[in-house]
């Protein structure tokens, strides 16, 4: 499949400057990680607040809890971004990541119509428990500054037989029709920039933020097993989000929130009617099933 390159000067006459949403962009052939640049940046005094790193190919990809991420050369969207977080307090942090789910799954409905999901804290899905994982995000906060690298992989080209877990899809495997990835980029960027404004504007979660992603979510309003580190594992009614981007669950006898940890949602009993009170957006029924 011939993939157009990523193409540094086009993104960045669209995307940054004087009244653009970024301030500096960079595209390049090959690197372990893009977060891990960023970090080393901002560690060697660099001013990374606004930067977006790209790139064709990441050889050392990394997920939650330091898990390997690699695919094929041009066959992702490979990112990340610097986002100053000095103005908010640390307990909003944590919704940077959701805020980030959101806006790539506000790009992938507005383009290519798919009806995506959101899985806590950190997987954009096609159907439940953990099946179809299109793209993951992983933020990290370069310390001791207050500053935080969010990077996320959008899968675009990559066919069943490379995908680096068998649980993970691409576009190409869902039929999208689109796979321009400077399009993608050029979407995304655009709708987490705008969402990172209303975070910092809000020192936290808004309420736009909060609903756009229970409209979203997967895991709320569903029986769920968290698996924890340390061997801890509740499991009950995802109930809700907390003001730190932590999950909620309710085992029945308890209530117990969740900061880190893998999360399966479980498939219903009985009637699969959703119990946080929110609807899936755009009145779609099949986005986590």
């Amino acid at each position: 499949m011939n993939v157009s390159p990523l193409d540094a000067t086009v993104l960045r006459d669209g995307l940054t400057g004087p009244g653009r949403p970024w301030r500096a962009l960079d595209v390049v052939a090959e690197t372990g990680s893009t977060n891990a640049d960023l970090l080393a940046r901002s560690a060697a005094g660099e001013d990374v607040d606004g930067a977006v790193l790209l790139a064709e190919h990441q050889t050392a990809g990394r997920g939650r809890h330091g898990r390997d991420w690699v695919a094929p050369a041009s066959s992702q969207l490979a990112l990340s971004v610097g986002v100053a977080a000095d103005m908010v307090p640390t307990s909003g942090w944590g919704w940077l990541t959701l805020a980030t789910g959101v806006a790539v799954a506000d790009a992938l409905t507005e383009v290519s119509g798919l009806q995506v999901g959101l899985k806590w804290p950190n997987d954009v899905i096609v159907g439940a428990d953990n099946q179809g994982k299109l793209a993951g995000i992983l933020a990290e906060v370069a310390a001791p500054k207050q500053l935080v690298v969010v990077g996320l992989g959008l899968n675009v080209t990559m066919t069943a037989q490379q995908v680096p877990d068998p649980r993970a899809v691409s576009l190409v495997m869902l039929g999208a029709s689109v796979i321009d990835r400077n399009l993608w980029a050029e979407k995304i960027l655009r709708n987490l920039a705008g969402r990172i404004v209303a975070w910092r504007a809000a020192g936290g979660a808004d309420e736009a933020l909060t609903a756009d992603y229970r409209g979203y979510s997967c895991t709320l309003g569903a029986r769920v097993r968290a698996e924890m580190p340390g061997g801890q594992r509740v499991e009950g009614l995802a109930q809700s989000i907390d003001d730190t981007g932590r999950l909620v669950i309710d085992t029945g006898s308890e209530t117990v929130t969740v900061s880190a940890g893998d999360v399966t949602r479980l498939r219903p009993t009985g009637g699969s009617a959703r119990l946080d009170g929110g609807e899936p957006k755009q009145g779609s029924p099949n986005r986590c099933d």
